[in-house]
């Protein structure tokens, strides 16, 4: 069956986190930018991270950090990707990643105009910059860094792009199936779209967020079922 992965960004409590885990999410995201809502130190993050299970990954995501500031946490914690979110080039990633030895993905602000191409070219280009990129990770274009809650065109991402981009940018309980059946994105990212207050993530709204994906995904399997049958058979 197929399985997009989750991530849950934003992670600052115990009990979130275990939430999380709980319901399944694949990755739990942890903001290192000081100017965000749901920042926290790289000291509390070592202390979350302490109650991870295995093959649950931890994510340091960071705007325009200096390499001492990624070393810190990547020293502190276990640290499976790092989340690079500001103005970083691919070569500044590249040293970075390269620097600390972990796989990074770049998130790639989407604006309304921006062509779909330039998406498959940024990925080339960060691909070919270092062996340590995993992959883009696709969110709203606005003024600020981080989450704005708010959606982009899904139709500019490029359908053969797609299977391997984290979707981001104002997912939430209620449109997460169309989403997920729309892109069909290797993962998806939410923050605030689980939360009842910024940093304070529901318990509740995660669950749901998880059922809808899965609800997703089996739709996406039953319909790739049929059609492999009527390659199979022909027309019904």
């Amino acid at each position: 069956m197929r399985r997009t992965r989750i991530k849950i960004c934003g992670i600052t409590r115990e009990q979130d986190l275990r939430a999380a885990v709980e319901q399944g999410a694949d990755a739990l995201g942890f903001v290192f930018y000081p100017k965000s809502p749901r920042y926290i130190t790289p000291a509390r993050a070592a202390e979350l991270c302490a109650i991870l299970p295995p093959f649950v990954s931890g994510v340091a995501l960071f705007v325009n950090p200096t390499l001492d500031e990624v070393r810190a946490v990547a020293g502190s914690m276990p640290l499976g990707l790092i989340q690079f979110h500001g103005d970083e080039t691919a070569e500044e990633c590249a040293a970075i990643a390269a620097e600390v030895e972990r796989p990074f993905v770049r998130a790639y602000r989407i604006k309304p105009d921006t062509p779909p191409a330039a998406l498959l070219e940024c990925e080339s280009a960060y691909r070919a910059a270092s062996p340590w990129f995993s992959g883009l990770l696709l969110d709203t274009w606005v003024d600020a860094y981080g989450g704005a809650g708010k959606v982009f065109d899904w139709s500019l991402i490029p359908k053969e792009l797609a299977p391997r981009v984290v979707l981001s940018g104002g997912l939430s309980v209620h449109n997460v199936l169309e989403a997920t059946e729309r892109v069909r994105p290797f993962a998806v990212d939410i923050s605030s779209g689980v939360e009842e207050a910024k940093g304070i993530k529901d318990a509740r709204k995660i669950a749901a967020f998880v059922a809808a994906v899965r609800a997703a995904d089996a739709t996406i399997d039953s319909e790739s079922h049929h059609d492999h049958q009527r390659h199979h058979h022909g027309p019904a």
